[in-house]
């Protein structure tokens, strides 16, 4: 069973990328195990408080399903053509203390999705993403890309994946990065 999990990078409710993970969670390839998390409860990185109060526990929660986890899809949204905030802020505090890194990231398997209402889905987030991602150690998988533009066109009013041709997109992605991340156990 190859055990992957999915991070929404949005914290609203009816969030085309928590829509997108949950949706990729509801039609999971056989032979996948498939967990979500979320960013809700994980306050602005401060060195201060890392260094008075240790690791919050809300991190300490995701980085240890990441840590379980064969490999990790990013299910990232695109604020001003680039990552949001809350999502880099969470990935910094998975990367604290600095000794964790490598427990954390060091050659694991992480792939990039995403919904947008712009004409191009999340192509510059999911770029941005590529240095952050190389600079942590992480074996971020190029086999495909999941973007989604026109978001509202695909998702009903409660963040729910309504478009049949984007599940089944959705569905060949996961079961393609989940072939390539359990590959990886063996190894």
């Amino acid at each position: 069973m190859t055990k992957i999990l999915g991070i929404s990078g949005s914290l609203r409710k009816a969030s085309f990328n928590t829509g997108l993970m949950r949706s990729a969670a509801e039609n999971v390839p056989d032979g996948v195990d498939f967990d979500t998390a979320t960013l809700h409860g994980i306050p602005l990185y401060d060195a201060d408080i890392e260094t008075e109060s240790g690791i919050p526990d809300a991190v300490t929660v995701l980085k240890q399903k990441v840590m379980a986890a064969d490999g990790v899809i990013l299910f990232t949204p695109e604020y001003n053509n680039s990552i949001p905030g809350v999502f880099k802020n969470a990935i910094d505090w998975l990367s604290r203390p600095s000794a964790d890194i490598a427990k954390v990231f060091r050659g694991r398997p992480f792939a990039l999705a995403g919904a947008s209402p712009g004409n191009f889905g999340t192509i510059l987030s999911q770029n941005a993403w590529l240095p952050v991602m190389r600079t942590l150690g992480a074996e971020l998988w190029s086999g495909k890309r999941l973007m989604l533009p026109r978001a509202e066109t695909l998702f009903d009013a409660n963040g729910t994946l309504t478009d049949e041709g984007a599940r089944d997109r959705l569905t060949a992605f996961v079961k393609a990065f989940a072939d390539f991340a359990g590959a990886g156990k063996g190894a």
